[in-house]
Protein backbone atom coordinates (compact mmCIF):
# COMPACT_ATOMS: atom_id res chain seq x y z
CA UNK A 1 0.00 0.00 0.00
CA UNK A 2 1.31 3.50 -0.75
CA UNK A 3 1.88 6.15 1.89
CA UNK A 4 -0.70 8.50 2.01
CA UNK A 5 -0.35 10.95 5.17
CA UNK A 6 2.93 11.19 6.69
CA UNK A 7 4.30 13.13 9.83
CA UNK A 8 7.63 14.38 9.89
CA UNK A 9 9.37 15.64 13.56
CA UNK A 10 6.12 17.03 14.25
CA UNK A 11 5.92 19.68 17.22
CA UNK A 12 3.23 20.92 18.98
CA UNK A 13 3.49 23.58 21.85
CA UNK A 14 1.35 26.01 23.96
CA UNK A 15 2.79 28.76 25.87
CA UNK A 16 5.82 30.39 26.40
CA UNK A 17 8.28 30.19 29.03
CA UNK A 18 8.07 28.44 31.96
CA UNK A 19 4.18 27.86 30.97
CA UNK A 20 5.05 26.19 28.37
CA UNK A 21 3.67 22.66 27.52
CA UNK A 22 4.96 20.42 25.05
CA UNK A 23 1.71 18.76 23.69
CA UNK A 24 3.48 16.90 21.15
CA UNK A 25 7.15 15.86 20.86
CA UNK A 26 8.72 14.91 17.67
CA UNK A 27 5.69 13.02 15.82
CA UNK A 28 6.96 10.39 13.03
CA UNK A 29 4.83 8.71 11.60
CA UNK A 30 3.56 7.00 7.91
CA UNK A 31 -0.29 5.87 7.32
CA UNK A 32 -0.98 3.85 4.68
CA UNK A 33 -3.51 3.92 2.23
CA UNK A 34 -6.76 2.11 2.63
CA UNK A 35 -5.95 1.11 6.39
CA UNK A 36 -7.95 1.58 9.56
CA UNK A 37 -5.67 3.30 12.33
CA UNK A 38 -6.78 3.60 16.05
CA UNK A 39 -4.81 6.26 17.99
CA UNK A 40 -5.35 5.45 21.81
CA UNK A 41 -3.80 6.87 25.16
CA UNK A 42 -4.73 8.19 28.24
CA UNK A 43 -6.11 11.93 28.46
CA UNK A 44 -4.21 14.71 27.92
CA UNK A 45 -1.69 12.25 25.87
CA UNK A 46 -1.66 14.26 22.48
CA UNK A 47 -4.51 12.16 20.86
CA UNK A 48 -6.63 14.79 19.82
CA UNK A 49 -3.73 17.55 19.19
CA UNK A 50 -2.63 15.10 16.46
CA UNK A 51 -5.33 14.10 14.96
CA UNK A 52 -6.14 17.94 14.25
CA UNK A 53 -2.52 18.29 13.01
CA UNK A 54 -3.11 15.02 10.32
CA UNK A 55 -6.14 16.58 9.36
CA UNK A 56 -4.56 19.66 8.65
CA UNK A 57 -7.36 21.50 11.18
CA UNK A 58 -4.24 22.75 13.29
CA UNK A 59 -0.42 23.90 12.26
CA UNK A 60 2.29 22.36 14.20
CA UNK A 61 4.62 24.45 16.28
CA UNK A 62 7.58 22.67 13.99
CA UNK A 63 7.65 19.84 11.26
CA UNK A 64 5.95 18.24 8.40
CA UNK A 65 2.58 17.06 6.88
CA UNK A 66 3.16 15.09 3.54
CA UNK A 67 -0.47 14.32 2.42
CA UNK A 68 -0.10 11.92 -1.20
CA UNK A 69 3.75 13.86 -1.24
CA UNK A 70 2.54 17.35 -1.14
CA UNK A 71 3.42 19.55 1.92
CA UNK A 72 0.48 20.52 3.81
CA UNK A 73 0.98 23.65 5.55
CA UNK A 74 2.92 25.07 2.80
CA UNK A 75 -0.37 25.76 0.68
CA UNK A 76 -2.19 28.94 0.86
CA UNK A 77 -5.16 28.92 3.16
CA UNK A 78 -7.62 28.54 0.12
CA UNK A 79 -5.70 25.24 -1.44
CA UNK A 80 -5.62 24.20 2.11
CA UNK A 81 -9.23 24.33 2.52
CA UNK A 82 -10.09 23.18 -0.75
CA UNK A 83 -7.97 19.72 0.12
CA UNK A 84 -9.63 19.05 3.50
CA UNK A 85 -13.02 19.52 2.11
CA UNK A 86 -12.58 17.33 -1.19
CA UNK A 87 -9.70 14.63 0.19
CA UNK A 88 -10.54 14.76 4.14
CA UNK A 89 -13.70 14.13 6.24
CA UNK A 90 -14.20 14.97 9.67
CA UNK A 91 -16.26 13.15 12.47
CA UNK A 92 -15.81 15.55 15.93
CA UNK A 93 -16.97 14.94 19.43
CA UNK A 94 -19.14 18.10 19.42
CA UNK A 95 -21.06 17.44 16.17
CA UNK A 96 -20.52 20.64 14.04
CA UNK A 97 -24.08 20.72 12.63
CA UNK A 98 -25.45 23.75 11.62
CA UNK A 99 -28.95 24.23 13.79
CA UNK A 100 -31.02 26.65 10.76
CA UNK A 101 -30.47 23.45 8.52
CA UNK A 102 -32.17 19.92 8.38
CA UNK A 103 -30.35 16.73 8.68
CA UNK A 104 -30.83 16.60 4.80
CA UNK A 105 -29.33 19.53 4.55
CA UNK A 106 -26.50 19.41 6.80
CA UNK A 107 -25.43 16.44 5.54
CA UNK A 108 -25.12 17.46 1.74
CA UNK A 109 -23.63 20.38 2.67
CA UNK A 110 -19.61 19.46 1.84
CA UNK A 111 -20.63 18.26 -1.37
CA UNK A 112 -22.80 20.91 -2.17
CA UNK A 113 -20.05 23.42 -0.78
CA UNK A 114 -17.63 21.97 -3.30
CA UNK A 115 -20.13 22.05 -6.37
CA UNK A 116 -20.94 18.78 -6.80
CA UNK A 117 -23.75 15.80 -6.97
CA UNK A 118 -24.13 13.64 -4.47
CA UNK A 119 -24.16 10.03 -5.33
CA UNK A 120 -27.45 9.02 -4.07
CA UNK A 121 -26.77 4.99 -3.94
CA UNK A 122 -24.51 5.83 -1.88
CA UNK A 123 -26.22 8.44 -0.04
CA UNK A 124 -29.30 5.96 1.25
CA UNK A 125 -26.82 3.29 1.92
CA UNK A 126 -24.89 5.48 4.62
CA UNK A 127 -28.58 6.69 6.01
CA UNK A 128 -29.95 3.34 6.46
CA UNK A 129 -27.19 1.54 7.73
CA UNK A 130 -26.88 4.58 10.32
CA UNK A 131 -30.56 4.01 10.94
CA UNK A 132 -31.53 8.14 10.24
CA UNK A 133 -33.69 7.86 6.98
CA UNK A 134 -36.67 9.04 9.26
CA UNK A 135 -34.89 12.00 10.33
CA UNK A 136 -33.59 14.02 7.14
CA UNK A 137 -36.34 16.78 7.50
CA UNK A 138 -35.62 17.20 11.25
CA UNK A 139 -33.46 19.83 13.01
CA UNK A 140 -30.01 19.01 15.17
CA UNK A 141 -31.62 20.47 18.15
CA UNK A 142 -34.67 18.20 17.42
CA UNK A 143 -32.49 14.98 17.43
CA UNK A 144 -30.70 12.89 20.54
CA UNK A 145 -27.19 13.14 21.04
CA UNK A 146 -26.49 9.77 19.13
CA UNK A 147 -28.64 10.83 16.65
CA UNK A 148 -26.68 13.96 15.70
CA UNK A 149 -23.46 12.15 15.89
CA UNK A 150 -24.77 9.20 13.35
CA UNK A 151 -25.54 12.47 10.97
CA UNK A 152 -21.75 14.16 11.74
CA UNK A 153 -20.87 10.57 10.42
CA UNK A 154 -22.43 10.58 7.78
CA UNK A 155 -21.44 14.22 6.33
CA UNK A 156 -18.36 12.69 6.64
CA UNK A 157 -18.50 9.52 4.79
CA UNK A 158 -21.00 11.05 2.26
CA UNK A 159 -18.31 12.76 -0.04
CA UNK A 160 -16.01 9.50 0.00
CA UNK A 161 -12.99 11.39 1.11
CA UNK A 162 -9.90 9.54 1.21
CA UNK A 163 -9.03 10.19 4.76
CA UNK A 164 -12.06 10.40 7.52
CA UNK A 165 -10.62 11.60 10.78
CA UNK A 166 -12.72 10.58 13.97
CA UNK A 167 -12.32 11.75 17.38
CA UNK A 168 -14.47 9.91 19.52
CA UNK A 169 -16.68 9.22 16.94
CA UNK A 170 -18.98 6.49 19.08
CA UNK A 171 -18.35 8.28 22.68
CA UNK A 172 -22.69 9.53 22.51
CA UNK A 173 -23.32 6.52 21.28
CA UNK A 174 -24.69 3.04 22.82
CA UNK A 175 -22.50 -0.30 22.63
CA UNK A 176 -24.57 -1.85 19.95
CA UNK A 177 -24.72 1.45 17.66
CA UNK A 178 -20.92 2.18 18.25
CA UNK A 179 -20.50 -1.92 17.15
CA UNK A 180 -22.27 -0.73 13.74
CA UNK A 181 -21.00 3.12 13.40
CA UNK A 182 -17.64 1.30 13.15
CA UNK A 183 -18.95 -1.60 10.72
CA UNK A 184 -20.19 0.97 8.58
CA UNK A 185 -16.87 3.16 8.73
CA UNK A 186 -15.00 -0.53 7.94
CA UNK A 187 -16.92 -0.88 4.79
CA UNK A 188 -17.01 2.28 3.74
CA UNK A 189 -13.24 2.32 3.51
CA UNK A 190 -12.76 -1.05 1.78
CA UNK A 191 -15.69 -0.16 -0.65
CA UNK A 192 -13.83 3.43 -1.80
CA UNK A 193 -10.34 2.59 -0.59
CA UNK A 194 -10.08 5.31 1.75
CA UNK A 195 -8.28 5.83 5.57
CA UNK A 196 -9.24 5.73 8.73
CA UNK A 197 -7.95 7.34 11.24
CA UNK A 198 -9.80 7.00 14.97
CA UNK A 199 -9.10 8.37 18.50
CA UNK A 200 -11.04 6.37 20.80
CA UNK A 201 -11.09 5.57 24.29
CA UNK A 202 -12.91 2.47 23.91
CA UNK A 203 -9.83 -0.73 24.04
CA UNK A 204 -12.69 -2.88 22.12
CA UNK A 205 -13.18 -0.41 19.22
CA UNK A 206 -9.12 0.16 19.08
CA UNK A 207 -9.34 -3.91 18.49
CA UNK A 208 -11.13 -3.83 15.61
CA UNK A 209 -8.25 -1.15 13.88
CA UNK A 210 -5.92 -2.70 11.59
CA UNK A 211 -3.25 -0.65 12.84
CA UNK A 212 -2.94 0.53 17.08
CA UNK A 213 -1.04 3.92 17.82
CA UNK A 214 -0.52 4.38 21.71
CA UNK A 215 0.35 7.61 22.80
CA UNK A 216 1.50 9.14 25.98
CA UNK A 217 2.86 12.45 27.36
CA UNK A 218 3.10 13.86 23.50
CA UNK A 219 5.14 10.93 22.06
CA UNK A 220 4.13 7.57 20.37
CA UNK A 221 4.89 4.61 22.51
CA UNK A 222 3.81 2.10 20.06
CA UNK A 223 2.64 0.92 17.06
CA UNK A 224 0.89 -2.36 16.59
CA UNK A 225 -0.45 -4.27 13.60
CA UNK A 226 -3.76 -6.02 13.95
CA UNK A 227 -3.93 -7.76 10.48
CA UNK A 228 -6.78 -10.46 10.97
Amino acid sequence: MAVILKAVDIKKTYGKGILQVEALKPINLEIEEGYFYAIIGKSGSGKSTLLHILGALDKPTAGKLYLEGESVFELKDSELALLRRRRIGFVFQAFNLLQEYTVLENILMPIHLDGREPDMEHFDEVIKALGIEDKLNFYPDELSGGERQRVAIARALLPKPAIVLADEPTGSLDEKTGQEVIKLMKASAKKFKQTIILVTHDLDIAKSADVIITISNGKIISIEENFS
